[in-house]
């Protein structure tokens, strides 16, 4: 089997040699074997792990998490690839959306015509958002209303994606995690991510993060946003959510 020098492998990957050394420190891409020199040499297997982690890293995994997902006894190479082919297939999509807008925007600024509202914003994700305003008006007080849609007013669409973002990271972190403890503090830390997300929409008390909680599992536009990223998640959302509430919040 053909054996590749550290050297080597970062001139075909475009990962520098520092790098490597450094996955190799932290335990996230071992080497193959050492020569009595101690130069590294990376195998078959190797390649393909870091080409795992090259896949994650670029849908916004941190190495830490990549790192538990590859050590996973029951990793599975293919599924892992059909996952990130979808999620990179998503990309494409919305950034084509997105390169649409730039165009349409440029070239009204250009002829200085105006855009209709629905060009301006085309492929910025809103269905969450429109969701969470359908939560707030069915559920809360005028006041929390008239709060929640200020604030969205008050977005930009960068910062409305941002948020968007923010919640599919969470969502996927989450989904990582199914099985583990609620008071787990990756756990926990998710949740205060997922309370400061929220609370960019309106004032966010215990009862009323843990009501969001239940409405991830009751609502099925909910359950089918969170289980997308593995079955499940929604009531892991809705039991870390009503920990987080009870334990650190008012």
């Amino acid at each position: 089997m053909n054996e590749y020098s550290v050297s080597k492998v970062s001139q075909f990957s475009g990962v520098s040699i520092r790098t490597l050394h450094h996955y190799d420190k932290i335990g996230l891409l071992k080497p193959k074997r050492r020569a009595e020199s101690n130069y590294r040499y990376y195998g078959k297997d190797e390649l393909y792990r870091l080409q795992q982690i090259l896949f994650y890293r670029e849908l916004g995994f941190q190495l830490k998490e990549i790192k538990l997902i590859l050590d996973d006894p029951q990793f599975d190479h293919l599924r892992a690839l059909k996952f990130q082919r979808i999620q990179i297939l998503k990309q494409r999509d919305r950034l084509r959306e997105l390169l649409s807008t730039i165009d349409k925007t440029i070239k009204n600024l250009e002829e200085e015509r105006e855009m209709n509202e629905n060009e301006l914003y085309q492929g910025f994700p809103k269905e969450q958002i429109e969701a969470w305003n359908k939560e707030v008006d069915e559920n809360y007080d005028e006041e929390i209303v008239a709060e929640s849609k200020r604030n969205v007013q008050a977005m930009s669409a960068k910062e409305g994606f941002e948020v968007k973002q923010e919640m599919e990271n969470i969502a996927r972190e989450m989904s990582l995690l199914l099985g583990t403890q609620v008071s787990d503090d990756r756990v926990v830390n998710l949740m205060q991510r997922q309370h400061r997300a929220n609370e960019q929409f309106y004032t966010t008390s215990a009862e009323m993060f843990k009501g969001l909680g239940e409405m991830y599992v009751s609502d099925a536009r909910f359950t089918q946003y969170y289980d997308k990223y593995a079955p499940g998640t929604a009531v892991f959302m809705r039991d870390a959510m009503v920990f987080y509430a009870d334990n650190f919040l008012e």
